[in-house]
């Protein structure tokens, strides 16, 4: 009995120690699966910053002690990579590999055999309590309980003595496989370690002579750290001594630079936004052009494009000191220089680019301009592609045609592709750069073949020409024996270009009267009764029709009134027609007869701009501008009526355009508190209505009545002047929003606007069909 106890406890003994090994066993394969993901990880990691070694060697290879160095560390760094690599291969086939292959099989075999042991000595106890309950008196039941003793002894010996096996089996196992498993796992360390030392040892004499340079060049480095101490410290002594603007005369500009760059430096830029604010910026004059970068490695900014086209001068007018100004043909930039010397600088190499561009590249510039093609389609071609401004050679071309326009206005170059869009003169481009910089109020300058231009302003320039107004400008040139600047004569130019358009030097004021506008007034009124347009009717039906109360214009006038209001109502009685709502066009057939009024120089310049907005004779207008007249002059008789509203009444799109070029005030209001754009919607104009939005109309304004111009449209049931109003309305309370002053707007809005424009001035009767179509409902 002792002894079966003393084997029961070693049986248990074995199976605890069994249990215990697996667990061991299972451990030591999560943690060597675990060591190798992490070398993995590692060899990557590793792998990448051997790769921005390399990356480091490659943009050192202008040094070729760093570039070599760099090179053969990534070469033995990457060895030591692969080797790696191969010990985690070994480690996992040495570890997990022969482990698990242990554990899954040879424990699961002392399992099974486990299994059946305890099985078959429940079934011995089985037996032996079965065997112990059998009666004596039962023979048979004794017999037979006794071989089924007999028998699971049996069984149960075998099974045992298979178990007890297993265990052997198993103990001897565990030793080989766990030593096997280990000296494998060291003796891949050992190789490891090994081919390490063996690179290394190859390395070493290399790492050794680098060292060596290494101390060299750290007694190089603190011997030119000791040189650069010493000038550093005579260059302070030295300022110490000068003013500190003497050193800006350093600053040179050289025109023939070999990479393109005039002159560059620090600059402060003040911006175009609300603030006002200036920012450093580092500006250079290359390539005749003018631009700056915010970083060093930043692609230029254009301020300037050309410089032949632009002009530079100082500006004493704002609170910091040292600025000037470049103005260029579509804006202007304030520049503030580090000290005075540095702004005359700047100036001066602007200067000298301006004429060194003119000199070398004026031929060339001319040969771009000619090359030049438009994309967008003329004003009589029937492209509806989403750009419908004028560009390029049509404008160029349509231009041209008009009488003397083939030539430049100032100096007769042949070929002139610039324009004054307010004077309606073709130039050449070295006489549009004179014109820019006389100012905005005196010319206004544009290309004929670079710049977009709206169908108006194209129709205004053929309305009038170089010819037309050489007539009015240079009326006194041959009396006073002036003869005209060639070209290339850049200084006579700009002699010539301010007293022709600044001091009107050669303008015929003589032809002018003298007569103040009421003695103009009554010489005019006198004329109609000579001509029995003035009736001793109690009262005259006005010919302008129903909307002319709406425009403070009184249908029936006494005789015995007096002023331009009678005689302007006498005169409409001759007329034959009424203006067109939507007469944006002037057709000579639906011109007046001149012979109602007298000649407009016997008037007062402003009576006769006036007069001749009204009629639509540009020529008249330009002369009287020339004379003095003020463009904003309000009329004391006609409700102050204004020339852009008698431009309104006249049905002239272009005379509207003109007078908007020319400084008219597009919110400028009558007596009755209506301005142009009220005007023009009473009177269902459409394409005025467009013209005057995109030239800053305020629509919010009301009358005297209390009538902004959506409600008058809305009232008149015009369906066209609606859409613009309330689109133009929605596109301005979008940008307060988004906060985008001073921008245009989404591309809906520029394309609706442009189609309006479109069809104002090249196909009218579109806009007299959808008028009528609108008054049908």
């Amino acid at each position: 009995m002792r002894r079966v106890s003393d084997e029961r406890a070693a049986l248990e003994e074995v199976e605890g120690d069994v249990a215990e090994l697996e667990l061991k066993l299972d451990k030591l394969v999560k943690l060597c699966i675990a060591m190798i993901d992490t070398g993995k990880a590692f060899c990557v990691a590793n792998k990448q910053f051997v790769n921005g070694i390399r990356d480091l060697a490659q943009y050192s290879s202008r040094d070729a002690v760093v570039e070599t160095s760099l090179t053969k560390f990534s070469e033995s760094l990457q060895e030591m990579i692969n080797f790696h690599t191969i010990l985690f291969d070994q480690t996992q086939r040495s570890i997990k590999a022969q482990l698990q292959t242990f554990v899954k099989e040879d424990l699961r075999k002392f399992k099974d055999a486990k299994k059946q042991f305890e099985k078959v000595s429940e079934e011995k106890e089985n037996a032996l309590v079965k065997n112990a309950q059998v009666q004596r008196n039962k023979q048979h039941e004794v017999e037979e309980a006794t071989n089924i003793l007999t028998a699971t002894r049996k069984c149960f010996r075998h099974i045992a003595l298979d178990y007890v096996l297993q265990i052997n089996v198993l103990q001897s196992k565990r030793r080989s496989e766990i030593l096997k498993s280990m000296l494998s796992f060291m003796y891949a360390h050992l190789a490891f370690f090994h081919q390490g030392y063996d690179l290394f040892s190859e390395l070493g004499p290399y790492m050794k002579d680098l060292g060596a340079q290494l101390d060299r060049l750290v007694v190089d480095a603190a011997k030119e750290k000791r040189d650069m101490e010493q000038k550093h410290s005579t260059i302070q002594q030295k300022a110490a001594l000068q003013d500190f603007s003497t050193d800006d005369t350093k600053l040179e500009y050289n025109v023939d630079a070999a990479n393109g760059i005039v002159m560059e430096g620090y600059l402060f830029k003040r911006a175009s936004n609300a603030f006002k604010t200036w920012n450093r910026r580092w500006f250079s004059i290359q390539n005749n052009q003018l631009v700056y970068q915010k970083k060093f490695k930043d692609n230029p900014t254009v301020v300037v494009e050309d410089l032949r086209l632009c002009t530079v001068k100082h500006c004493e007018d704002v609170e910091r000191r040292f600025c000037f100004e470049v103005v260029s043909p579509t804006k202007s930039c304030m520049l503030q220089a580090d000290s005075e010397k540095l702004r005359q600088a700047w100036i001066k190499a602007v200067q000298t680019s301006i004429a060194t561009a003119y000199r070398e590249k004026g031929d060339e510039a001319e040969k771009l301009d000619k090359k030049s093609s438009p994309s967008t389609g003329s004003l009589e071609s029937g492209n509806e592609s989403k750009e419908k401004l004028l560009k390029g050679e049509s404008a160029l071309q349509r231009v041209q045609c008009i009488p003397g326009n083939a030539s430049c206005c100032d100096c007769g170059l042949p070929d002139p592709r610039w324009a004054s869009i307010n004077l309606g003169i073709t130039l050449c481009i070295e006489c549009s750069g004179i014109h820019r910089s006389l100012g905005v109020h005196f010319s206004k300058v544009r290309s004929l073949t670079l710049d977009s231009w709206e169908p108006e302003l194209l129709k205004l320039m053929c309305e009038l020409g170089n010819d037309v107004m050489n007539r009015v400008y240079e009326a006194k040139i041959e009396k006073m024996g002036v003869k005209k600047p060639q070209p290339g004569q850049r200084q006579e130019k700009e002699a010539y270009i301010k007293a022709k358009y600044v001091e009107r030097k050669f303008v015929d004021k003589d032809s002018a009267s003298s007569l103040p506008p009421e003695e103009g007034k009554k010489a005019l009124c006198h004329g109609r009764e000579e001509k029995g347009l003035i009736t001793s009717k109690p009262g005259l039906e006005d010919q302008v029709g129903t909307s002319g109360k709406s425009l403070g214009v009184d249908p029936f006038v006494k005789s015995n009134d007096s002023g331009i209001q009678q005689c302007a109502d006498e005169a409409r009685e001759g007329l034959s027609s009424v203006v067109s709502a939507n007469s944006l066009y002037e057709p000579e057939g639906e011109r007046r007869d001149s012979s109602v009024f007298l000649e407009f120089k016997h008037l007062h310049p402003g009576l006769q701009l006036y007069r001749a907005s009204y009629e639509k004779k540009l020529p008249d207008m330009a002369e009287a501008l020339a004379h003095g007249a003020d463009v904003n002059w309000a009329n004391p008789d006609e409700n102050r009526s204004t020339p852009l509203i008698q431009a309104v009444l006249g049905g002239s799109l272009v005379t509207c355009e003109f007078l908007l070029q020319n400084g008219a005030n597009v919110n400028q209001k009558d007596a009755k508190g209506q301005g142009p754009l009220h005007h023009a919607t009473v009177l269902g104009h459409t394409g005025q209505v467009c013209l005057f939005l995109k030239r800053g109309a305020n629509q919010h304004a009301s009358d005297e009545e209390g009538n902004d111009p959506l409600s008058i449209a809305v009232e008149a049931a015009n369906a066209d002047i609606v859409t613009l109003l309330r689109l133009a309305r929605m596109n301005e309370e979008m940008r307060e929003s988004e906060g985008l002053y001073g921008q245009p707007g989404d591309e809906t809005y520029q394309d609706i606007f442009r189609d309006f424009s479109q069809m104002a001035s090249n196909n009218p009767e579109k806009l007299n069909r959808f008028q009528q179509d609108s008054q049908k409902f």
